[in-house]
This record gives C-alpha cells, sequence and structure tokens, in this order.
C-alpha cells in the first residue's frame, strides 16, 4: 500500500463534506506532477486530507476508492481524478508548523513543493503523520 496527501481548501471542499457525502471524485487537478500521482494511486491506498490556505492542517485520513480514470470537469488535455472515501478524522489535526519542525516530516513534498496538490507520503512519514494524529 501506498500513502499520498490531497490538498484542499476548507472553503472549497471541506474533511466534512467529504465525510457527509461518503465518497467523491478528486477532479480539477491541473498540474502534471499532480495528475501522475493520482495516476499512481491505487484501490485501498491511504491518504492524508491536507486543508490548505486557512488552516494549513492534516485533518482526515481517506482511501483510494477507484482508481484513476478522465476528469470529467476537463475541458481539454488528459487530466485524470479519483475516488477517495473517508477513513477516520486525525484525533489530532497536525499543523503546517508542526509538519516543517519535525526530522522525519519536513522533508514531505508539502513542504518542498507547496503548489503540489496531490504528493506521495512515504512509509514513515505515515507512521509519524498517524501517530501525531492520535490514530
Amino acid at each position: 500500500m501506498n500513502h499520498w496527501l490531497v490538498k484542499s481548501e476548507p472553503a472549497a471542499y471541506s474533511w466534512s463534506q467529504l465525510v457527509e457525502a461518503g465518497q467523491t471524485a478528486w477532479t480539477g487537478v491541473r498540474n502534471y506532477a499532480a495528475r501522475n500521482n493520482l495516476r499512481a494511486m491505487k484501490k485501498g491506498d491511504a491518504v492524508f486530507f491536507y486543508h490548505s490556505v486557512s488552516e494549513k492542517r492534516v485533518v482526515g485520513l481517506a482511501r483510494v476508492a477507484r482508481e484513476f480514470y478522465p476528469d470529467a470537469t476537463a475541458t481539454e488535455g488528459d487530466w485524470a481524478c479519483v475516488d477517495l472515501e473517508p477513513a477516520k478524522p486525525l484525533k489530532n489535526p497536525v499543523t503546517l508548523e508542526t509538519i516543517k519542525a519535525d526530522t522525519v516530516l519536513k522533508e514531505m513534498p508539502l513542504v518542498k513543493q507547496s503548489r503540489l496538490s496531490v504528493s506521495p507520503v512515504t512509509q514513515t512519514q505515515a507512521e509519524r503523520l498517524r501517530k501525531l494524529g492520535g490514530v
């Protein structure tokens, strides 16, 4: 199993909306590196859900419910999406400040490539996020 992180502005689509919906198509990604990450996701992979902009913290753990398929919201180009479903909220949301200060987490693409909306998370980083998040 691989681990990933997706970013969303809570005003646009929040963790609570995913929980309420039960599943969603992760559409609208228009960055080639992020698209390639979507294409690498496999059913069952763990996905950390990060609230960007106003909150800047990992708030939940989701999983890939459906592997990549064409993004119907794209009017042109070869864009992909996946379906995500919520797994569990983090008991203790992990802030960007904590991530930047942590020796294991500070190398995450979230820190190094801050504009990347879908990024891989190593096994070690995933274990650390789970521990800090209380799951």
